[in-house]
């Protein structure tokens, strides 16, 4: 059964009896749909748990129209999403999350593809002036005044059955977002902002960015400084630890550590029996990954030396001026404060260094909207053509 709009101050339960208005079969979970099926928008999130897998495991979906809100259970016995998968691919529905990228890893490996067009109202925030990744609490207070519960925050959402509190926890963040979506949009376009939008989402919306590939696995890794040959054996042993971990569904560092995969790359065993010298490897020089990790090193060693990586290591890079980083910096936080949005969505303290460094750095500022609110006045300010002065607590720009 869907929940309809619950009032705000509306007591909370308490019980750990199942709460009836969970979605558990088909039959209501297409009947849902149906309803939903000439909405403008959906808003979504989801409960989930990764402690102990490599792909999250859903466990809850809740989804409101701004009217009806529902929760449906995932890992109900007998249940098909199909239905529900059908109903996000619909483009015709606007799909908006807060803070969507953990969300959409989800739909992505259940649906094949993405659920699109989207609305992230944590992105929305952030060009409405709300601080960088602000929140979904925090939002509903500053949007709507309101107060949420966190109590069921850190609950364990695999567990059956799921108490009325737990329900009204996960539904309330669905029931805000949907009351919340249309107040930002008309923000946004109030303010001719909603186009500054597509940069922020491309990430979002590329498939790529919720695809895991193998061969990329080591630049998880952090490592300073790295001879060629130890490089190249961390390379593939980041590899195979991905493709084990994806194929098992156990955490990386479930199969191996990364301190052991470094640990593995510079030693390089070259017999079992070596393995019980690797820093924490399961098992030791009798553990079960020992001849497969073996076979890898070996393979590795074999290989020519064309394959061979560019050694790693920390260099050094050039500073830009302490003055002119400062001035660049102030400069940023006026015109945000005044423009009423995140520094972090103009410009990032490394895209700040490369400007300072090189008028033609390839940075987000140095084109768009971006160029317009920042990059051309900072490159004014540069060249001596503009100054900053205070102005009792406030800061102002000069021409010179």
């Amino acid at each position: 059964m869907a929940k309809s709009r619950r009032p705000r101050n509306a007591p909370q339960e308490h019980s750990s009896e199942p709460a009836p208005d969970v979605i558990t079969t088909t039959a209501g979970l297409e009947a849902l749909v149906a309803g939903f099926a000439n909405a403008a928008f959906l808003a979504i999130d989801t409960e989930f748990m990764r402690e102990q897998t490599y792909y999250s495991q859903l466990c809850l979906v809740q989804v409101s129209d701004g009217t009806t809100a529902a929760a449906i259970d995932p890992l109900a016995s007998g249940i098909d999403m199909t239905a529900l998968w059908q109903l996000f691919a619909d483009e015709n529905i606007v799909k908006v999350f807060h803070a969507a990228h953990q969300d959409l890893e989800i739909f992505y490996k259940e649906m094949g593809h993405l659920p699109l067009p989207l609305f992230d109202s944590q992105v929305a925030a952030m060009v409405l002036g709300h601080g960088d990744q602000v929140g979904y609490d925090r939002l509903v207070r500053a949007v709507l005044r309101h107060d949420l519960d966190k109590s069921s925050r850190f609950t364990d959402w695999s567990r059956r059955p799921l108490s009325a509190r737990q329900i009204t926890y996960a539904l309330d963040d669905v029931i805000y977002l949907a009351e919340m979506y249309p107040k930002l949009l008309a923000q946004l376009e109030e303010r001719n902002r909603a186009s500054w939008l597509e940069d922020e989402n491309a990430k979002l919306v590329d498939p790529a960015t919720y695809h895991t590939q193998p061969d990329d696995a080591w630049k998880r890794i952090k490592v300073r400084n790295m001879k060629p040959a130890a490089l190249r054996r961390m390379m593939h042993l980041a590899a195979w630890r991905e493709t084990e971990a994806q194929k098992r569904d156990l955490p990386r560092n479930r199969v191996l550590r990364d301190e052991t995969i470094l640990d593995l790359a510079g030693s390089n065993p070259s017999s079992p029996e070596e393995f019980g010298k690797i820093r924490n490897f399961p098992g030791g020089a009798n553990g079960k990954l020992a001849r497969p990790v073996l076979e890898v090193l070996r393979t590795v060693d074999a290989m020519p030396d064309s394959t061979l990586p560019d050694a790693k290591s920390e260099a050094r890079t050039a500073k830009p001026p302490a003055a002119v980083m400062e001035l660049l910096r102030v400069l940023l936080k006026h015109i945000t404060d005044d423009e009423g949005i995140a520094p972090r969505l103009v410009a990032s303290a490394d895209e700040l260094e490369a400007l300072a460094l090189d008028d033609d750095a390839p940075i987000r500022a140095q084109s768009g909207w971006r160029h317009e609110v920042f990059g051309a006045a900072a490159l004014r300010l540069k060249h001596g053509q503009i100054a900053l002065a205070a102005n009792g607590k406030q800061v102002r720009v000069i021409e010179l």
